[in-house]
């Protein structure tokens, strides 16, 4: 039996682990393991400690949908539309900039919900504090060592986190990344910003027309969104939740800054855009030092292979582009790539 591991719980990871799945005929072992304590990647949903229905998306807003990716990705959105993750956006956004025919969409159970159902369509073992320190290559296969726990072997690896993340392990893996492939990968670059999620007691009211704005005039924040409205979630049971992504500025200038004094600066920011707003019983501040794509791997369109036998390659937005479709693109390839390994 294959064992195949995918390094990354995000969209790319959770999509190459459903296709593969989907297109294999014989028996395999498929792992994702992830970093993180949850899967979802930038693709993230968080919930409240007093109440895990209160949820808010801290990476991903909402879904565009392009005319084109409509038709090319058709049974993508169909799939997601059909088990009810997906659904049209109908709350309204202010200043968002719609282009001809395109369409969006929310995770009425979160953004991360995407993630999680084709994780769970995948059969998938997923482990998370998974973090991958080292990759060699014994006895034509891959060892992977994380940072706790012993060391484990597969026939073949997908790599689909950030691109820097990838440079970052140690071990043989550093001496099979050729010299032209390494300068590919140096030359990602994302952009960083912050996130936070304010969740509020059952019954407070947030009085504003809008379900979420994008803000043009202030240093710190660029998008504000209640949450539990953009989905089209009112109840008197759960609290709203508000979510603030800050400007691009303003992530890079205090990307090393804590955590605490970024979420200061944030509110008293927040305070000119929504003043008076209500004080929340809990919150969640989220950096993003790898956010959005801002130039991906120069010709190596949706995957970059590393090594054939045993196989070997990375995937996700850093070869394609930072959204839904990009993924999907970056998945069909990595699965393009390995099907005659398989």
């Amino acid at each position: 039996m294959a064992r195949v591991l995918i390094v990354g719980a995000g969209v790319t990871g959770s999509l190459c682990a459903v296709l593969l799945r989907r297109q294999t005929s014989g028996p395999l072992y498929l792992a994702v393991w992830d970093k993180a304590e949850d899967s979802g990647g930038r693709m993230t949903t968080a919930c409240s400690p007093h109440n895990p229905q209160c949820t808010a998306d801290l990476g991903a807003q909402y879904i565009t949908c392009t005319p084109h990716y409509a038709k090319k990705h058709q049974r993508f959105y169909d799939e997601l539309l059909a088990y009810g993750v997906l659904r049209p956006l109908s709350s309204p956004i202010e200043g968002m900039v719609m282009k001809e025919g395109e369409c969006n969409f929310v995770a009425p159970q979160g953004i991360s919900s995407i993630i999680k159902h084709y994780l769970k369509e995948s059969g998938a073992e997923v482990y998370f504090r998974h973090r991958v320190t080292q990759i060699n290559l014994r006895n034509d296969k891959w060892e992977v060592s994380k940072q706790t726990g012993s060391p484990e072997q597969f026939d073949l690896i997908v790599l689909t986190m950030p691109v820097p993340q990838i440079l970052q392990l140690q071990g043989d893996i550093t001496n099979l990344i050729s010299e032209c492939q390494r300068q590919q990968l140096e030359a990602v670059s994302y952009s960083s910003r912050y996130a936070l999620g304010l969740f509020y007691e059952a019954g407070t009211k947030i009085d504003v027309p809008w379900a979420g704005q994008y803000i043009t005039s202030n240093p710190c924040i660029r998008f504000v969104s209640i949450d539990n409205k953009k989905r089209n979630i009112e109840s008197s049971e759960i609290g709203p939740s508000l979510v603030i992504h800050t400007t691009v500025p303003f992530g890079v200038t205090y990307l090393e800054h804590s955590i605490e004094d970024v979420q200061e600066l944030i509110f008293q920011q927040l305070e000119n855009i929504l003043p008076g707003l209500p004080k929340p019983i809990a919150t969640k501040c989220q950096k993003w030092k790898h956010s959005q794509v801002t130039n991906a791997a120069a010709n190596c369109p949706g995957q970059m292979t590393l090594h054939h036998k045993p196989f070997l390659a990375c995937g996700g937005d850093g070869f394609t582009q930072s959204n839904f479709d990009g993924c999907i693109t970056s998945a069909l390839c990595v699965l393009e790539a390995l099907k005659n390994y398989i």
